[in-house]
């Protein structure tokens, strides 16, 4: 029997990460049938769009798949009829990253994309975006699957179940992805022998349980995680080694993202020397960026060009991938996802937000039980969920007070006045993205 082909549509298609997931959907077409891939973007992002776009359908022609390319500004037209609609998006662009991670330092604090006062205000420019985004969806492709891969993915697929019109929504992080596959390099077998028990939220999760063959390795994995050169690192987190007797007596496996609650103060200074320096993650990004641009625009190239995993969100759109194709298929593999809670973790209400191991399944994915979380990490994970959700509330309502609130929740702000003094700053730096807070200003108390 024919296969249904499917439609697939990527807001935010200008980024640089298009081409992995264009090599995703090639890799899987005999699984997946992607007959139309309709790349949107906004105006600004116009030249990465053709840029991008055009190595995309030299991508297509090299692999010789039947797969249309559409680039468009016209998001209503892309949206129409999709059966699954990715979201890659960064508003304000890698300039308004930098001052997300500048202009807290200036203040004293860590300044970091998706933590922090950082998060928070990517949170706030993006989540009535993807609300908006969603509305659409329930009037124009009312069955499509919103695959959401933007940052801070945990805070805004919390907003999008929280208040959005449209629930068929999942958030995707290459995270879990990244710690699976050091530990099958560690333990030098195969990454589909290693089965873990993720559970948290999204860049708090943690591994609870480790298996290979479905036996039961934790205590000799976290023994390997304990030695300093053998710990879980990304490009984008500077990688400050764990004490080993810290590893050892927390028992479950860390991910990089932690390092900005346990090694505050380090993590701290290390940016702080970058900021001086000119060399922030955004500033070095950006430039990254600008070389990926000039590869992309060599008329021979029609592969993805291996530079792109110097990107700290490699793997992202593989992930995505993996997903789309688990539900068209309905795979019933496991997958680990931010979905809605119902009552996966205890202690965390049903329409939360949670990162937890899922079937994924024609219907969508469905969390797997976890009960309590371990008391070691429960406290953690409890105070950033509290931060999300003030911070989703912030967003939506444009309310100056529950954005302050947000911030003197979130540990990385040590202080009520650091956390008004940054949140007045960051507001002024950031006002053209965050019309909600200024219709408000007056009765919000604004300044």
């Amino acid at each position: 029997m024919m296969k249904k082909a499917v439609k697939i549509t990527t807001i935010g298609g200008g980024s640089s990460y298009t081409p992995e997931l264009v090599e995703g959907f090639i890799k899987r077409y005999d699984e997946l049938p992607v007959r139309e891939l309709w790349l949107v973007d906004i105006e600004e992002g116009n030249e990465k769009l053709e840029i991008v776009g055009n190595l995309a359908k030299r991508m297509v022609e090299e692999a010789g798949v039947p797969m249309d390319i559409h680039l468009t500004l016209d998001r209503r037209q892309a949206l129409k009829g999709a059966d699954f609609v990715t979201t890659q998006m960064r508003v304000g662009q890698l300039d308004a990253r930098i001052k997300d991670e500048r202009i807290p330092l200036q203040h004293g604090i860590i300044g970091q994309e998706t933590n922090g006062a950082g998060g928070l205000f990517k949170g706030l420019r993006t989540i009535p975006v993807l609300l908006e985004i969603a509305e659409e969806m329930q009037e124009l492709c009312p069955d499509a699957w919103l695959i959401n891969f933007t940052n801070p993915a945990g805070m805004v697929t919390e907003a999008l179940l929280r208040y959005g019109k449209h629930q068929k929504v999942v958030g995707v992080c290459n995270l879990p992805v990244n710690v699976r596959m050091t530990i099958a390099r560690l333990l030098g077998v195969e990454t589909e022998r290693v089965q873990i028990d993720f559970a948290g939220l999204n860049h708090l999760v943690y591994g609870l349980n480790i298996y290979i063959d479905g036996d039961n390795k934790t205590k000799e994995v976290i023994e390997i995680l304990a030695d300093p050169e053998k710990q879980i690192t990304m490009r984008n987190i500077a990688p400050l080694p764990w004490l080993p007797e810290f590893q050892k007596s927390l028992g479950v496996v860390l991910c990089p993202y932690h390092r900005y609650y346990y090694k505050t103060k380090e993590i701290l200074e290390e940016e702080l020397e970058s900021f001086k320096t000119g060399k922030t993650r955004a500033e070095v990004v950006k430039r990254l960026e600008a070389e990926l641009f000039e590869l992309y625009k060599n008329p021979d190239l029609n592969i993805k060009p291996p530079q792109l995993e110097k990107r700290g969100g490699a793997y992202y759109s593989d992930a995505a991938c993996n997903l789309i194709s688990s539900i068209y298929n309905d795979k019933g593999d496991i997958q680990t996802l931010n979905v809605r809670n119902d009552g996966a973790i205890t202690g965390i209400p049903a329409e939360s937000a949670v990162e937890v191991n899922c079937f994924v399944t024609k219907d969508g994915p469905v969390p797997i039980a976890v009960g309590e979380l371990p008391v070691e990490v429960n406290g953690l994970v409890q105070q950033i969920k509290s931060f999300e959700r003030v911070a989703a509330e912030a967003a939506v309502t444009g309310s100056y007070e529950k954005a302050l609130l947000a911030l003197c929740i979130n540990p990385l702000v040590p202080s009520d006045e650091i956390a008004k003094n940054v949140l007045d700053d960051m507001l002024e730096a950031h006002k053209e993205f965050l019309p909600q807070f200024f219709q408000n200003a007056g009765e919000a108390g604004y300044r």
